[in-house]
């Protein structure tokens, strides 16, 4: 035995780990043939049992599960454990249908809990930190997955959730917590609300920001880091998988998230064609739950791009690359494909702009027309702005190919966001 801290992990090797993987996900795939009528419908469609997965390489040939199986199994149809047997759930806002809605025996808490603990160690928390919870609580996963996660490690929680931005600062004021869990978005609302109030955000005791629920760009980590001095790490999570915790970003590094492939395996697909792409190649990210009780997940397809690389601070894990969006929140504009990541990525270049952004789009004829809407910083003279403007414009054009109109506007014209950010306004 040695010594090493409870959450700190184990020197696995990444064969170790796929060995393991390969016999939790036959006993996943045979348990969800038996207990949850999709997977056997869809199984039965595509000709397969489980028995025919042999090789981790052989899951490619089963059918994906996406939010369409989810939501036409609502409420509780893709349960593969007696509603009874379910200790918790959580849904989407259903803001686009049905909400899709999981849950969790009282192991897949237990689970989720340790997960989380992990992933915030690995992000630079410890035992005894005072940790700032302003993910937002409910049927959302961001908020309770933080929370006991931060309680398993053994720290502080102040569950403060989203919204009320002067008394996030007040708290953050007078509690001084070490730690704060926050969309990326939000935090800069925090930011913004410090200043206002007369503080450097440097001054404050907050030295790790966990930042998930919303793709976000390593200049917005720059950015972040450079106003608030606190170490800015990523993680990553989507609540048809289990919530935050799937993967998180070492502080020590900060060079993409690893996966905790002890309970999820990775793919990386061609959003095209839906073929399994090599490690290194940008696609879409498809997970299948290992160790989920009460509704484990097939092949679910997050539409969410990144690629998978080797493991760095925990070698036996791969790492995903930040996710840079999504297939579902990707503009074509004129025939040229564009995600609000990369105007937020260029916009950050243009000192005087801020990363308080919306994407409209609207078809005032018959093409479509982008209109970038970016807030200037205070200090920037009204007369400056079209000049700012101008040179976003050509940024864009240049690197992205795309021609698009920008709209410089005063500081705060812009709605703030309380938890996830809206990029896309889509007025056509």
């Amino acid at each position: 035995m040695t010594d090493r801290p409870r959450f700190e992990m184990p020197d696995t090797t990444a064969q170790e780990v796929r060995t393991a993987q390969l016999e939790s996900l036959r006993e996943t795939l045979a348990r969800v043939y038996r207990q949850v009528p999709h997977y056997r419908r869809a199984f039965d469609d595509a000709g397969l049992v489980p028995d025919d997965l042999r090789t981790l390489e052989d899951l490619a040939r089963f059918p994906f599960t996406t939010k369409d199986d989810l939501r036409a199994g609502y409420p509780f149809g893709m349960f593969a454990v007696p509603r009874e047997k379910v200790s918790r759930i959580h849904a989407s806002s259903g803001t686009t249908g049905r909400p899709t809605v999981v849950g969790y025996t009282h192991d897949d808490l237990e689970t989720w809990a340790e997960l989380m603990a992990r992933s915030i160690y690995a992000a630079g928390g410890r035992p005894g930190d005072l940790v700032h919870v302003a993910y937002g609580y409910g049927l959302f996963t961001g908020g309770l997955g933080a929370h006991y996660g931060a309680e398993r490690l053994g720290c502080t929680v102040i569950p403060v959730s989203g919204g009320m931005t002067p008394r996030q600062v007040q708290l953050i004021l007078d509690f001084e917590p070490r730690v704060i869990m926050v969309t990326p978005s939000y935090f800069l609302a925090i930011l913004d609300e410090l200043e206002t109030q007369g503080v450097d955000p440097r001054s404050t005791s907050l030295r790790i920001g966990i930042f998930g629920a919303e793709p976000w760009t390593e200049e917005m980590r720059r950015e972040v880091e450079r106003r608030s001095g606190i170490d800015a790490v990523d993680i990553y999570g989507l609540s048809e998988v289990m919530g935050p915790g799937i993967s998180q970003e070492a502080a020590a590094t900060k060079d993409g998230l690893h996966i905790w492939e002890d309970h999820f395996l990775p793919e990386v697909v061609d959003p095209v064609t839906l073929e399994v792409l090599p490690d290194g190649e940008e696609g879409e990210l498809v997970l299948t739950t290992l160790t989920r009780r009460a509704m484990p997940v097939v092949r679910y397809r997050t539409r969410d791009l990144t690629r998978l690389l080797p493991g760095t601070a925990y070698p036996g894990f791969r790492r995903m690359q930040r996710v840079t969006g999504r297939t579902d929140d990707m503009m074509i504009v004129r025939g040229v494909n564009i995600f609000p990541s990369q105007v937020e990525e260029l916009l950050l270049t243009v000192e005087g702009l801020t990363p308080h952004y919306l994407c409209v789009l609207t078809r005032p004829g018959n093409l479509d027309e982008l209109t970038v809407r970016v807030e200037a910083h205070g200090s920037v003279r009204e007369s400056d702005r079209p000049d700012l403007g101008a040179r976003l414009e050509g940024l864009v054009k240049d690197h992205v190919g795309v021609t698009v109109s920008v709209e410089v506007v005063p500081p705060h014209a812009l709605e703030r966001s309380l938890g996830k950010a809206k990029r896309i306004s889509d007025q056509r």
